[in-house]
């Protein structure tokens, strides 16, 4: 049933795109119709993949004189991605309940980016995944030029030009690939059991693995992701964030270390302690977890904050997925679930809940405002959503970045203890932004006083509370009871680990 997901996505996207301009709602509730249908299809393939392994959905020729099939499946990883990418893709409508321009053309664009994310993290072919991949890519586009905020324009060209720069690195590595293994199928498990050649593992790893690697925000190619958050409605924000940040993670781990893992093997020499791509790419890692809190911490503009940080947060990943050992991989992975999940919540507190609002994003203008009495829910659910985004223990994000600390500690200490400061940091950024955002007890001016008389904010709304109690709960679920989660997670990772794609 997992391929439904992305079936009913692009059809739902088509029907919007058909409806009359004039019908809003109509546009709103059956986009909500499909989201949720894809989460209910998403948890029944979670519940019923149990236990298995990886399980073939689809497996039909699609172009046989290449060897390229339309061969769908999912492993514990890709089941708990598309779990992700359902919780998101609800959070998301209900966050964007309020579009009054081109609604349906703003769903259409919304389900089609959906499908294209659930084609990803489902495709065993590599031609098909890459199909998928760029799918994802277009409607990001339209969604921040067209409906975003903050140099709109600027933003959603910069994010397309990452991509696309990546998507070519991606595709020539591909197409390297496959010829040197012999051009006889593009299938993720024949490929990984090609036997490439070292010479050609230690060349094409660096090249994926980077192509990639710029839509998971690696640093110093990660500037597309503040700038894009930025300016994108709520919903493509949390979208950014949530899930398509981590299409460009899981093309690392499936794709880049799965097919080229002798690429990660020792050069032979060193530089500075340096020997080794696994080597450059952890530090690339750490100075992107300290360097995101590091920026995060000096914002003024509350939505870079949170743009900054998931830089910061999506080092873990990539450092997870560099210490190649069980504890770290599988660490990497829950990171990828818990930071969709805690950053679409931090999104759609700042950008929906509070700044369609105030209609202001400084951090020294929301500090008069006093919105810890005027908005008391989007205070404590920032209180929440930030005790979760900094690893209070009983919320995701500690479980996953426990595993990469400790996976990273196994390899090399100095990663881990570097990492710690970025973790310190974390935590004075979250409470600066809080404390300015919500619980200041600066005096506004006489101008401020007045316009505060006279403007009471509207009420939180049924989506919005929806939305903040599902996101809110099933991070905390996952934190108290993260068994769920590694029980998939930890047998794909050992499989992987033992002989790429199993």
């Amino acid at each position: 049933m997992l391929v439904w997901t992305i079936y009913l996505s692009f059809a739902g996207a088509l029907v919007l795109a058909l409806l009359p301009k004039d019908k809003p709602a109509l546009a709103r509730w059956l986009s909500l119709a499909v989201a949720a249908t894809g989460l209910a299809l998403a948890v029944q393939g979670f519940i019923a993949g149990m236990g298995q392994g990886r399980t073939v959905l689809v497996d039909l020729p699609w172009v046989p004189s290449m060897g390229i099939r339309f061969l769908l499946a999912a492993d514990g990883i890709s089941r708990v991605l598309v779990l992700l990418t359902g919780l998101a893709a609800v959070a998301g409508v209900l966050f964007s309940w309020n579009i009054e321009l081109r609604t349906n053309e703003f769903f259409a664009f919304y389900l089609a980016l959906i499908g294209g994310v659930y084609g990803v993290f489902l495709s065993f072919d590599l031609f098909l995944l890459f199909v998928f991949y760029e799918i994802a890519i277009v409607p990001k586009y339209f969604l921040i030029a067209i409906w975003g905020s903050t140099r709109r324009e600027y933003a959603a060209m910069k994010l397309a030009i990452y991509s696309f720069a990546g998507s070519a690195m991606v595709l020539i590595g591909l197409l390297a690939a496959y010829t040197t293994a012999g051009s006889h199928s593009t299938g993720l498990v024949e490929l990984a059991h090609a036997n490439l050649p070292v010479s050609f593992q230690m060349w094409c790893f660096p090249l994926v693995f980077t192509g990639f690697a710029i839509l998971a925000g690696m640093w110093p190619l990660h500037t597309w992701a503040p700038t894009g958050h930025v300016a994108a409605p709520t919903a493509a924000s949390m979208l950014l964030a949530g899930v398509v940040m981590k299409l460009g993670a899981y093309g690392c781990l499936r794709v880049g270390i799965a097919l080229f893992p002798r690429g990660l093997d020792p050069w032979g020499f060193s530089f500075i302690g340096i020997g080794s791509w696994r080597d450059v790419f952890a530090l690339l890692a750490v100075i992107g977890i300290v360097y995101g809190a590091l920026v995060a911490l000096a914002q003024t503009d509350f939505k870079f904050v949170i743009g900054y940080s998931s830089v910061s947060h999506m080092g873990f990943v990539l450092l997870g997925l560099m210490t190649l050992n069980q504890i770290g991989m599988t660490g990497a992975v829950m990171q990828m679930f818990s930071h969709g999940i805690i950053a679409g919540l931090l999104f759609a507190i700042v950008g929906r809940i509070v700044y369609d609002r105030t209609h202001t994003r400084q951090l020294a203008e929301l500090e008069t405002m006093h919105l810890s009495k005027r908005l008391p829910f989007a205070a404590w659910a920032f209180v929440i959503a930030g005790m979760a985004s900094m690893g209070m223990p009983g919320f995701s994000g500690f479980i996953a970045e426990l595993q990469v600390l400790v996976g990273a500690w196994m390899v090399n200490p100095w990663w881990t203890l570097v990492t710690g400061v970025g973790v310190v940091v974390g935590v004075a950024y979250t409470w600066r932004a809080l404390q300015k955002a919500f619980f200041s007890d600066a005096l506004p001016n006489a101008h401020m006083l007045e316009q505060e008389h006279e403007h009471n904010f509207a009420a939180i709304t049924w989506p919005e509370v929806t939305g903040v109690v599902m996101l809110a709960g099933v991070s905390l679920f996952i934190g108290l009871y993260p068994k769920i989660l590694l029980d998939a997670i930890e047998p794909a990772v050992k499989a992987l680990l033992a002989g790429g794609v199993q």
